[in-house]
Formats: structure tokens, C-alpha cells, sequence
């Protein structure tokens, strides 16, 4: 049996960030987890058809600020910002009146966010349209748009098949232990008439260019070719000895 880890939480404190910042002691630990559990929750089902990815929530003393990083913005906002309104009411029951403030970052490419992309595959599964079918255009949209590669994995009774079984496919380069890679990882679940199929994505974007690289490497042991000058000074010191022990 395979030993798995979250690509997210394996990415902490290296190039991935919590999705939850605070701190608590004691009770207020399972308190205040339970509420963010709720939270999630009332969003992930609230906000259904309007491409949520993240949810981060943050604390300061009796403050909650919930950021959503959603695909497409207008349908959170509503008309005249009432649907925001309606969700910081909501919000601010869960947490006992703690005051709540909501923000939304728009994601500009969501064909290279892999939470969205396994989202979008797993409602075209609920639709009945052929997983591989699904699994190629994802493939080939996230390239088109510069990914720099993309892993797939759906797992269930694909295609309605009596014994569940899991395919995957795969295009470019996604190497999952390399920590500085900056990868993203995906999960959803489409509800068929068979049963869950469940969908991962992994998706590669482009390496920027900030880790500089350590100096005193290769290139400069070839440098010690000058040693010879040692050598050759060490021999012409040998012929001096060897001369002055002749004389």
C-alpha cells in the first residue's frame, strides 16, 4: 500500500500557504475549527456554481476576514452586493457576532487552477459525458493556456462498469516531490447515477526564476586547474634544494 500525502500540506512553509491563520488554546481550539468547518461548508454549497476554489479565513481577536479566490466574481458579489450581504449575516451567526469582512480575489486563468479544473470534469461527469472525453479537453486547455504540465486521475465505476477501477492521464512535466516545483492540486467528486467518481488534478505551472542558484559549484572547481602553478612551483622549489645540496 502506497504511502500518500496532500501535495498541499506536504508544500507548507515551502511554497504553499494555510488556509486557515489563527491561533488558539484550550477550548477555543475545537471552537473555533468547528466554525470554520461550518463555514466551508456554507460556501462550498451557497456558492456552488461560481467557481470557488479557496477559501482562506483569518482571525484577529473578535474579527473574521473570509478571503474567496472564485473564477467568477460577479455571481458572489449579486446584484448591488446583496449576496454579499446575505453571506456576512450568515457568517457572523456562525462565528457568535464576531465582526466579518469578506473579500474576493478573481482568478484570472481558472483553466490552470486544479481545483477548478477537476471541478468542471467531475460536472461533466454528472452529465454523462465520457470521462476520457473530459479528461483530454482538460488536458489539452490547460497547455494551450502555458501549463508546464498536468496529471489527471479519475477513480470509481468509470463508465458504469460493475467493477470500479481508476485511469489517469498525463502531458508534461509534474514532478510531485520536487518542493520548489510550484505545483497545485485538485480534488471533487461527481454524484452519477453508478456512484462517486472521484477526480484529482495536478497541475504544473511555470517555475519562476527567484531561487537563485548557489555559487562555487562545478564551474568553479574547474578553476583549480591553476593548482598547477603549485605544482610547478613546489618543482622549482625541489630543483632549488636539489642545487643548493649540490653546491
Amino acid at each position: 500500500m502506497g504511502q500518500k500525502v496532500n501535495p498541499i500540506a506536504f508544500r507548507l512553509a515551502v511554497n504553499k500557504d494555510w488556509r486557515s491563520k489563527w491561533y488558539a488554546h484550550g477550548k477555543d481550539y475545537s471552537a473555533k475549527l468547528h466554525e470554520d468547518l461550518r463555514i466551508r461548508s456554507y460556501l462550498k454549497s451557497k456558492l456552488q456554481n461560481a467557481g470557488l476554489a479557496r477559501v482562506i479565513i483569518e482571525r484577529a481577536w473578535n474579527s473574521v476576514r473570509v478571503t474567496l479566490h472564485s473564477s467568477r466574481p460577479g455571481l458572489i458579489i449579486g446584484r448591488q452586493g446583496k449576496e454579499i450581504e446575505v453571506m456576512t449575516k450568515d457568517i457572523t451567526d456562525f462565528c457568535k457576532g464576531a465582526q466579518v469582512k469578506i473579500d474576493i480575489i478573481e482568478i484570472r486563468k481558472p483553466e490552470l487552477d486544479a481545483q477548478l479544473v477537476a471541478e468542471q470534469i467531475a460536472v461533466q461527469l454528472e452529465r454523462r459525458i465520457s470521462f476520457r472525453r473530459a479528461m483530454k479537453r482538460a488536458l489539452q486547455t490547460a497547455m494551450e493556456f502555458g501549463a508546464e504540465g498536468i496529471r489527471l486521475r479519475c477513480a470509481g465505476r468509470l463508465g458504469g462498469a460493475d467493477i470500479a477501477r481508476a485511469e489517469g492521464y498525463r502531458e508534461g512535466k509534474v514532478p510531485l516531490q520536487t518542493l520548489r516545483v510550484p505545483l497545485d492540486y485538485g480534488f471533487a467528486e461527481a454524484r452519477t447515477v453508478y456512484g462517486i467518481i472521484g477526480v484529482k488534478c495536478w497541475v504544473n505551472k511555470k517555475e519562476e526564476d527567484n531561487v537563485a542558484k548557489p555559487t562555487g559549484g562545478r564551474g568553479e572547481r574547474g578553476d583549480r586547474a591553476d593548482r598547477g602553478d603549485r605544482g610547478g612551483r613546489g618543482g622549482d622549489r625541489g630543483g632549488e634544494r636539489r642545487s643548493n645540496n649540490r653546491n
